[in-house]
């Protein structure tokens, strides 16, 4: 085999290979085999029909492309490898010429990871919020523990907002019932918005036995759009009565003696929280701004797969309630393309952010370690409500258990960045990163592949 490089570009190059007929022939003996085994020829048995009664009845040229489909792949690990081409994405192969007893020629594009020079960690500075809990922000929390200990009375008055009441509904177009259109005893809390629009309007002030009628447009069914006349008849009004703030509803709602101590442990939780977000907030700073001073090319190739990798995920989530795209589009009130512009924007930049943390870890020599492999492997397995062998089988099978190293070094990666960089709040004080917790919690991947497209996760294409 010869092969020879040309670089089109800093995240894109192309190769150019020639196989010798000679190379072919273990292959193309293998499609005389194959072929064999398919066909059914009077007078031969399946398997060992000769390659002579092959050509006359198949064509040599058919069983040729068959051998050549093998070796395309074959020989492009190879100069992949003799190239050290460090490739991203999927190949495109071109230009194939093949004829018998010729030699084998096509050429490859494909997408390359760029040389990246990492700027000095230390020189890197950000700013985020200040953590701050406030008094109010711990009432808030008691407030809804409170509402979920809430009880309901029946009371003889009108209805208000923030009421519960029990209420039959009956819907009409033009005097003839809607199919599916009525129901019986439903709770609905007045104000909650969560039936018909225009119901808690003329809910408010009714009492227990009154009925009165309004007017909601119908979105489904034979008469979706149109008007239809709604009666609804109120059973019973209920108000909410919440407990007592005192120490026997800490004791209710919580394992603590006090509300002192329920309130002490909300501050605390309210901090962990808001110092989640404040590490996250470090992270994705200082990744910007690592990318931004290391002036990374996004390779067009991967991200134009992961735009349709990701429109595709869309629609299929849309699909999933019953929505078509266009249906999106309209409610968003955007275009197909100023949709495909934003997924764009969003897969560059992460992909951006994967070339910058592999060269990183490359650089650090950053490594992975069989317990650690072990532990995402369990940890995921555990999300997915799988035995972990047979996540992890399942992953091999899809030729991506490559990316779950990739995403474990990168994760060790940002916690290296988040350590290194100098990272103070809006009050000026600065922000440690020390715990081995808080960089995996932080370090955690938000994509779901190692952005290589080698399978291997080591973004070397090897």
């Amino acid at each position: 085999m010869k092969s020879t490089v040309e670089t089109l570009g800093p995240t894109r190059v192309r190769l150019a290979i020639e196989v010798p007929f000679a190379e072919l022939e273990p292959s193309l003996r293998k499609a005389y085999r194959e072929v064999a085994q398919q066909v059914n020829i009077p007078g031969f048995r399946r398997g060992k029909v000769p390659a002579a009664v092959i050509d006359q009845r198949i064509g040599r040229s058919a069983v040729l492309n068959e051998a050549v489909q093998e070796v395309i792949p074959q020989q492009l690990v190879a100069a992949i490898q003799e190239h050290k081409v460090r490739t991203l994405g999927r190949p495109e192969v071109d230009n194939v010429e093949v004829a018998d007893g010729e030699p084998l020629k096509f050429t490859v594009e494909m997408d390359v990871r760029p040389e990246v020079e990492l700027p000095d960690l230390s020189e890197i500075t950000v700013t985020v919020d200040e953590i701050k809990v406030e008094e109010s922000e711990i009432d808030e929390q008691v407030n809804n523990l409170r509402e979920r200990f809430a009880t309901l009375k029946t009371v003889e008055r009108p209805a208000a907002t923030g009421d519960y009441v029990q209420i039959d509904l009956a819907a009409t177009v033009d005097g003839q019932p809607v199919e599916g259109g009525t129901a019986t005893n439903l709770s609905h809390e007045v104000g909650s918005g969560q039936l018909l629009p225009g119901l808690d309007d003329v809910l408010v002030g009714l009492s227990a036995g009154d009925e009165t009628t309004f007017t909601a447009p119908l979105v489904a069914g034979d008469h979706a759009g149109r008007e239809a006349d709604v009666a609804v008849t109120v059973r019973t009004v209920k108000e909410k009565e919440l407990p007592a703030l005192d120490d026997e509803f800490a004791q209710l709602a919580s394992e603590f003696d006090t509300l002192a101590e329920l309130r002490e442990d909300m501050r605390k939780r309210l901090h962990q929280a808001k110092r989640a977000a404040q590490l996250y907030s470090a992270r994705d700073k200082a990744l910007a701004e690592l990318v931004s001073r290391a002036g990374i090319p996004a390779p067009e190739g991967v991200v134009r797969d992961e735009v349709e990798h990701r429109k595709q995920h869309l629609t299929e989530e849309l699909e999933q309630v019953g929505r078509s795209l266009q249906e999106y589009l309209d409610l968003e009130e955007k275009t197909e393309e100023q949709v495909d512009a934003e997924l764009a924007e969003a897969a560059s930049e992460g992909i951006r952010v994967q070339i910058l943390l592999d060269a990183l870890a490359e650089a650090e020599q950053i490594q992975v370690s069989d317990d650690e492999f072990r532990a995402e492997i369990v940890q995921r397995a555990q999300r997915a409500g799988m035995e972990p062998q047979r996540y992890y089988d399942e992953l091999v099978r899809a030729g991506a258990a490559g990316s779950v190293f990739g995403d474990i070094r990168r994760s060790k990666a940002i916690g290296l960045v988040l350590q290194r960089v100098t990272i103070t709040d809006t009050a000026g004080n600065p922000v440690r990163v020390d715990t081995a917790e808080e960089t995996t919690v932080v370090g955690e991947a938000d994509s779901g592949g190692d952005g290589d497209g080698d399978g291997d996760g080591d973004g070397n294409g090897e």
